[in-house]
């Protein structure tokens, strides 16, 4: 995969506390496993990424939207999910 100026195969950082990209891990599986979240991580495969690659994809916007309804004090809308 390329990517700006970088080439060649890309690698999951093991940087970082263990136990909480294990549990970010573990989200990413049970949130492919669900119909809200499916298409999402059948989206990042299409792309190409390998099924670990696809699965802390979700993981990571999974982070992003649970961080952003604790800020906002919202509700989670699956339509909006669905729409980005």
């Amino acid at each position: 995969m390329d990517s700006g100026q970088r080439t060649g195969i890309r690698r999951l950082s093991k940087r970082g506390d263990t136990e909480t990209r294990r549990l970010l891990y573990n989200a990413g599986m049970a949130g492919a496993k669900t119909d809200t979240w499916r298409c999402i991580y059948e989206r990042e495969r299409a792309k190409g990424l390998s099924a670990t690659a696809a699965l802390m994809a979700l993981a990571r916007r999974l982070v992003r939207i649970a961080y952003s309804l604790f800020k906002s004090g919202g509700q989670f809308d699956r339509n909006r999910v669905m729409m980005a």
